[in-house]
């Protein structure tokens, strides 16, 4: 029987992962930049740019959201530390998409890096 980790190695093998430090020149180039962690991990924080599609919900978003559709598009996606990004790849390569990315160690490299990340601001009802 397989763990999540033995899924996450096997995905690895079948995508693209680029390095932290080959993150900024991918973003730049990518159509779209993809935060696939759950909405609550999103919210407390996200690499600028990022829209969000939760792991669970990658496929169907996608495949009902018109802007998203063209199998041509550069995606780079992340997650926490990479493992659902990278299951996440493998399901976008599955679906046909043709450029598809993932940053190496996610959003937890990204902080321990320096690297910006977005808040959201919350009201302040004083």
């Amino acid at each position: 029987m397989k763990t999540a980790h033995d899924l996450v190695a096997l995905a690895k093998t079948r995508i693209q992962e680029i390095a932290l430090n080959a993150a900024d020149e991918a973003i730049q180039e990518a159509d779209v930049l993809l935060d696939v962690r759950e909405a609550e991990e999103f919210a407390a924080g996200h690499l600028p740019g990022a829209i969000h599609a939760s792991r669970g919900m990658l496929e169907f978003k996608l495949s009902n959201t018109p802007e998203l559709s063209s199998r041509d598009l550069n995606i780079v996606l992340y997650c926490k530390t990479s493992g659902r990004a990278a299951l996440a790849a493998c399901a976008l390569n599955d679906m046909g998409y043709l450029h598809v990315k993932s940053i190496a160690g996610g959003f937890d490299a990204w902080v321990a890096a320096g690297k910006p990340v977005v808040k959201p601001s919350l009201p302040n009802f004083d």
